[in-house]
């Protein structure tokens, strides 16, 4: 179980630096790709994984009455998703239709959920971008989930932008990426050559530092 000084320590540590500190001992693959922070004020996101997989949707199957009563695994997940746990969902990197909504999201908050991180699309998102709370999608997509996604199991070991994700391993979200990605497309508008730049060399790597310092 992550303790309370843990939690706050990770909070405090980039996403960038976690994965070069994990590369040294061995790991290479726990940086989950494609996706971005949705509410850019939210707080900085720590917290363990609980885990639901989606997978291919089926006509027959997934109806809008699969939502009535209970059982059906994506809304058992938002009311079992423990408090301080992240809800990441595996989504098989397809964004073309929607793993949630605003008031799935909302609900995760008031249970005190820490975070959600999908490799597929959330719909509703001028509302979520609204709330003091940290989303991670791939996309902004307005198709309901039933369109392309049939919510299988929970708490099973899934892949989540390209990376394995075990019931509760430790996940960390900041806006690094976006906020570098920001920072260089200023700098290529500038008229800056993208060698050295995107990818960062180590002075490149200095200069955002110090760019994010000064702000």
């Amino acid at each position: 179980m992550l303790s309370s000084y843990s939690r706050e320590t990770l909070k405090k540590v980039s996403t960038a630096t976690l994965t070069t500190v994990l590369f040294k001992r061995g790991l290479r693959n726990v940086f989950i790709q494609g996706v971005f922070l949705l509410n850019r004020n939210a707080p900085r996101m720590v917290g363990e994984a609980y885990t639901l997989r989606y997978i291919p949707a089926r006509e027959d199957i997934d109806q809008l009455g699969a939502f009535e009563g209970r059982g059906h695994p994506q809304r058992e997940a938002i009311e079992a998703c423990p408090p301080g746990h992240v809800l990441v969902m595996d989504a098989r990197r397809d964004a073309s239709a929607a793993t949630g909504g605003d008031i799935l999201m909302t609900r995760l908050m008031v249970r005190g959920a820490a975070g959600i991180v999908t490799d597929g699309g959330l719909r509703d998102t001028p509302t979520i971008e609204k709330l003091d709370f940290p989303v991670y999608c791939a996309a902004r997509s307005a198709p309901l989930n039933l369109v392309r996604h049939h919510a299988i199991d929970a708490q099973v070991p899934i892949g989540c932008g390209g990376v394995a994700v075990y019931p509760g391993d430790v996940l960390v979200g900041d806006a690094s990426q976006t906020e570098f990605e920001d920072w260089v497309e200023v700098k290529v508008k500038e008229g800056r050559s993208i060698f050295g730049l995107y990818p960062p060399n180590a002075e490149t790597k200095a200069e955002f530092e110090a760019w994010k310092k000064r702000r």
